[in-house]
């Protein structure tokens, strides 16, 4: 899929813009401070004002977007003829506890921590910059780079949309991103051509009837079972009308119904998320949802109510994209550095920017080396091997460099 040594990149292998020590040491920094001080989507303020910050301390014109939160960063003049990459991070939170121990960087903020690596991209795309802007003032810069830091990505459907908005891609041609994967051993890049992510969307059910005593549940609508038979019958019928290979998948996060053993309850609560391999079967998830959910409520004599919340498409890679990276890596770190990688269940709001131009996301190794512990995105006990921001700061560094040279 990529070339298989540096020998392969006549001229390019020998790129400028490493990363000083002194540089790498406050980046570290940075990150932690952000893990310290974890901020909801749309409620950035902090993270906006500490990235705007130090970019105004390089010399750069920072400009928060429109919402207060979040903000772009164009480094060398746009000449308005030639587009120009963008390199984005996304910089909210989760509002889940941090339950790491014994790192003197945990959240100090109750229920709420980066478990998903944004600190991580954030620190990567701003060292970045610097590296850039340092060539750009040494002329050694070929095209002027975007930085992209986008808000509310944790939020469906993501705060790419506002971005978009706010104009983060006029002028730009093409777009890169990072998302961390405790997979991939630090140091590596995950690679794929094609859908790299999946669709996902949310889905809030009510559903209500006549309750009463749980002693004569024939005389009622009892909304526990059916509520029960919803989270249980529901995926398994879309398996039988959908196509397997598009996978189409619907997953509870809650369901909530009732206050007492004796009572059957008037109300039930569900809601969950419909994740999708496949762009044509995700279009028509909604009608295909509402018809099983409404089949299997009426069958229990039960009312629904849904409300299906489109999230975002799949991130699909463009290869050429995919593969400048795949070639900037090697450049920075030979071809050992890259792996192929599958496409996950996970839903990504980067997806809109590939709406517009051509792009690609890797998949940033966060693993630390012999790490026997299997750990996952979106849990309280998250964390990267801080190795990461390095490399993700070459990878980004070398591919902005490549893509000027190759004009």
């Amino acid at each position: 899929m990529y070339r298989e040594s540096e020998a392969d990149l006549p001229g390019e292998a020998a790129l400028p813009g490493t990363l000083p020590e002194s540089l790498r040491a406050e980046l570290i920094a940075f990150r932690r401070d952000l893990h310290m001080h974890p901020e909801l989507g749309n409620q950035e303020f902090r993270t906006t004002a500490a990235i705007k910050a130090r970019l105004e301390q390089a010399g750069l014109k920072p400009r928060v977007l429109d919402a207060g939160t979040g903000l772009i960063c164009d480094i060398g003049t746009w000449d308005g003829l030639r587009p120009m990459l963008a390199i984005r991070a996304d910089i909210d939170a989760l509002p889940i506890p941090d339950a790491k121990v014994g790192v003197p960087y945990r959240s100090t903020v109750p229920d709420r921590a980066h478990a998903c690596g944004h600190d991580v991209h954030t620190t990567t795309v701003l060292g970045a910059g610097l590296v850039l802007a340092n060539l750009d003032r040494q002329g050694l810069l070929p095209r002027p780079v975007r930085l992209i830091f986008q808000a509310a990505e944790e939020i469906m459907p993501g705060g790419a949309s506002d971005a978009i908005a706010s104009g983060v891609m006029e002028g730009v041609g093409k777009i890169i991103a990072v998302h961390c994967d405790p997979r991939v051993e630090v140091g590596k890049v995950g690679l794929k051509h094609g859908a790299i992510t999946s669709a996902c969307d949310r889905l809030e059910v009510t559903l209500t009837g006549a309750g009463g005593h749980t002693a004569r549940p024939h005389l009622t609508t009892d909304l526990v079972t059916a509520a029960a038979k919803v989270v249980s019958e529901v995926p398994a019928l879309l398996g039988r009308r959908v196509d397997a290979r598009a996978g189409l998948s619907v997953t509870w996060g809650r369901i909530e119904a009732g206050h007492a053993c004796n009572v059957i309850p008037m109300h039930a609560e569900l809601s969950g998320t419909v994740r999708c391999l496949d762009l044509h079967a995700w279009r028509d998830a909604p009608d295909l949802v509402h018809a099983a959910i409404d089949e299997i409520a009426t069958l229990h004599r039960a009312k629904s109510e849904i409300n299906y919340v489109r999230g975002v498409p799949p991130v699909v890679n463009d290869p050429a994209v995919s593969d400048l990276l795949g070639d900037a890596m090697i450049a920075r770190r030979g071809p050992y550095a890259i792996e192929d990688t599958e496409q996950s269940l996970g839903g990504e709001d980067f997806s809109w920017y590939l709406e517009l131009v051509p792009g690609a996301m890797a998949r940033l190794g966060v693993r630390t080396p012999g790490d026997p512990v299997r750990r996952d995105l979106h849990r309280g006990d998250f964390d990267a091997d801080e190795g990461a921001i390095q490399a993700g700061v070459e990878l980004f560094t070398a591919a902005a460099l490549l893509d000027g040279m190759r004009g």
